[in-house]
């Protein structure tokens, strides 16, 4: 399995200290929970419009962005990638109507 999520996710945990006159990730991560959160969706929506227009290669770059961004996202809150990759293999296997149906129950 690619490991570029956790490459990503420790670079981001490394950027978030330094100065955020040069890190855009150090710039976000100061900024807050919410900015990230914000900056997500706004990455998020740029992605739907990219499909929208399915343009192959406007797509990929924005499905890239939304990735890099809730990495960011998921750091703000103290969670780490390997985290949602543990949650994603709890769920394989599993149908989608069947794993809704549990979390409806917790």
């Amino acid at each position: 399995m690619n490991k570029i999520l956790e490459r990503l996710d420790a670079t981001i945990q490394r950027k978030i200290a330094e100065s955020p006159n040069n890190s855009h990730t150090a710039k976000l991560f100061k900024k807050g929970p919410e900015k990230c959160a914000e900056k997500f969706g706004e990455e998020a929506v740029e992605l739907i419009v990219a499909s929208v227009k399915k343009k192959k290669k406007e797509i990929i770059g924005e499905a890239a962005d939304v990735l890099y961004h809730m990495c960011v996202l998921l750091r703000s809150k103290n969670i780490s990638i390997q985290e949602v990759l543990t949650e994603l293999v709890s769920r394989e296997g599993v149908s989608g109507i069947e794993e809704k149906r549990k979390r409806n129950f917790k």
